[in-house]
């Protein structure tokens, strides 16, 4: 019984001994007054992976980027769910709004995220709607644990599952850049 009494209190003595070392220094200026001043954090996007693409858009194209932004903000998110939402959609159409494509269509996939009306994201008429299929895909997004923080392409796919789920991420830098040139226009 003296025995673990003994080791519990050089325990304790320990954790006091460690605690005052790294709190010490610390506790020692806390008395000092300190001149603070407010710093200014850049906050960085990651860094995109891989090799990255770029496309010229023409207008139609840059009205889509436009309306997926329209459409982030106003479901209250952030700049970094419309880069995903536009890298998703450069991947998906190239940020056109894609009717069917008859033999060439994947599937019933339709618009500028390829989403599916027999997977239910909407009927043709909604997908083909930017604002519609945009928020729909923010749904999605809403919807996975941690997107903001994780790789792109790794919260695209979650919500697009596509067969290509490492795709995505090529187009990161420009969808970093457009969001960072249409944010605020």
């Amino acid at each position: 019984m003296n025995t673990i009494f003994r080791k519990s209190m050089l325990s304790v003595a320990g954790l006091a001994f460690a605690g005052g070392v790294f709190a010490g220094p610390i506790a020692a200026h806390a008395a000092t007054p300190v001149d603070a001043k407010p710093v200014a954090v850049a906050v960085q996007a990651p860094k995109p992976q891989g090799d990255q693409s770029h496309i010229t858009l023409n207008d139609e194209q840059t009205a889509n980027v436009k309306a997926i932004i329209a459409a982030t903000k106003k479901a209250g998110l952030p700049e970094r769910a419309a880069v995903i939402s536009i890298a998703t959609s450069l991947q998906e159409s190239k940020l056109e709004n894609l009717g069917h494509l008859g033999d060439m269509n994947d599937h019933d996939s339709l618009g500028l995220f390829q989403q599916r009306p027999s997977s239910g994201w909407g009927t043709p008429e909604q997908i083909t709607n930017p604002e519609y299929s945009t928020t729909a895909f923010l749904k999605g997004l809403k919807q996975v644990d941690g997107w903001q923080d994780m790789p792109l392409t790794d919260a695209a796919q979650t919500v697009q599952v596509s067969a290509y789920p490492d795709a995505y991420a090529q187009w990161e830098q420009q969808a970093t850049d457009l969001v960072a040139q249409h944010w605020n226009s």
